[in-house]
């Protein structure tokens, strides 16, 4: 897959506090990624560095091919990393004008890039009467008035209610969906669940995972399980290689699988034993639990 962003060993400090500490990591073409950690683990100050406003103590990054330089790189680069900054008192059409002038780009995407964000009816609105997702929703049409390759989004759903969220969250679908790469930081599980295809878990500047989100552990899953003969199905499960921990509360039994099983094989097996379930549903663990394991077995 072709490359948009490589980091190596990235490290920044402030005075004594070490914010990003021997970060690699790479971003390849199509895809969105989440930066994901807690407040205070080094997200901004990862995108800061990469996007030219804050300067590294050591290690590198290269855009692209590794040839382009960091300003002729950017120019391909749509971001928002902080708060939106427009002019109240100008229409959002007349603030994009102006936007388009800053970047050198034509002015003829402006309507397509408010439609994209669902803003086209209200282009001659003047910015003051948006709501505060509308006005993020300004600021995603303004990163993509000169056709980004990749778009970067620092927390780009913070303090908006339940519906800008959603709407923020769809159009950052909709432009993935059309090609542009995507690298968004979250201290959001539930938004990069829902939203990103690869993720980088940071936590004191440290990367605990990168990769896929449907791989970052592996997790196969597992079964919650009722039957009348429970002491028989716990002894079963028990002994069987192909689970892990088992959990009982009341009536419910919790078997984690450490290999692949499909609820069909797994019923017929314990029927063959004499077992007769009342309940059997499958289930994979949350992006939550796999995170709180990982964040776990890396606390210090």
């Amino acid at each position: 897959m072709e490359k948009i962003l490589t980091v190596n060993n990235l490290t920044k400090k402030f005075g004594y506090l070490t914010a990003v500490k021997d970060l690699s990591f790479s971003i390849e073409k199509g895809n969105v990624y989440g930066i994901l950690g807690p407040n205070g683990s080094g997200k901004s100050t990862t995108l800061g560095i990469v996007l030219n406003v804050v300067n590294k103590t050591s290690g590198s990054f290269s855009w692209f091919d590794g040839n382009t330089s960091t300003h002729e790189a950017l120019k391909k680069v749509g971001a928002i990393i902080e708060r939106p900054n427009f002019y109240p008192y100008m229409t959002a059409v007349q603030n994009l004008k102006l936007v388009c002038k800053i970047k050198e780009v034509p002015e003829d995407r402006i309507e397509e890039k408010l439609e994209l964000v669902g803003l086209l009816e209200r282009k001659n609105s003047k910015f003051k009467t948006y709501s505060l997702g509308m006005k993020q929703r300004l600021a995603i049409a303004s990163a993509l008035l000169n056709d980004p390759e990749i778009l970067i989004l620092d927390e780009p759903t913070n303090g908006l209610d339940p519906q800008g969220i959603h709407q923020i969250r769809e159009i950052i679908k909709k432009i993935a969906s059309q090609g542009t790469t995507i690298l968004l930081a979250s201290h959001l599980l539930d938004e990069v669940e829902k939203v990103c295809s690869h993720v980088v878990i940071l936590r004191k500047g440290k990367k605990l995972y990168s990769g896929r989100v449907d791989g970052m552990l592996a997790s196969h899953g597992f079964f919650e399980l009722k039957t009348d003969d429970k002491d028989k199905l716990s002894a079963f499960l028990n002994n069987n290689a192909s689970f892990g921990e088992v959990k009982e509360e009341g009536d419910l039994i919790t078997a984690f699988l450490k290999e692949e099983m499909d609820a069909r094989t797994f019923n017929k097996s314990v029927f063959e034993k004499g077992i007769v379930l009342s309940h059997l549903v499958k289930r994979k663990e949350s992006l939550e639990e796999q995170f709180l394991t990982l964040t776990k077995n890396e606390a210090n």
